[in-house]
């Protein structure tokens, strides 16, 4: 069972990231805009547990981010301890571009496996992942 947890999340990752890859960005980076696309700012701790990376793989990518402009950093007014991660106005240009071109790939991976499996499918890992947690 988990080989075909991993090929299926390994065609899907690989779909994706054909769309993502017009924009320079692959599927973590995708991962770190769409939780920051809220715009409230969130600490690095919080941004790996979103994007299911281990600390110093998203201190590597978000100082790419940073390179990149997508991104910026900030020290939290509620505790001057944290530090957070904000879009910056191009970082969240990005984000709005591609996820319009996720959608769109989401859609054609519905009508590929059929809408209601997708559906089931998501409910069902959703309940699996929570009851692991």
């Amino acid at each position: 069972m988990s080989q075909l947890l991993a090929l299926a999340e390994r065609r899907v990752v690989a779909r994706l990231n054909e769309v993502l890859d017009t924009a320079g960005c692959g599927v973590d980076e995708w991962r770190v805009l769409s939780l920051l696309a809220d715009g409230r700012g969130h600490a690095m701790t919080e941004i790996a547990e979103y994007a299911m990376l281990p600390a110093p793989t998203l201190t590597k990518l978000i100082d790419r981010m940073v390179s990149a402009n997508r991104v910026h950093r900030r020290v939290d007014d509620a505790d001057r301890r944290r530090v957070l991660v904000l879009l910056t106005p191009r970082g969240r240009e990005t984000h709005e571009t591609l996820s319009g071109a996720v959608q769109a790939e989401w859609d054609r991976l519905g009508a590929t496996v059929g809408r209601d499996d997708l559906a089931l499918l998501t409910a069902l890992l959703t309940r699996i992942a929570g009851r692991l947690a």
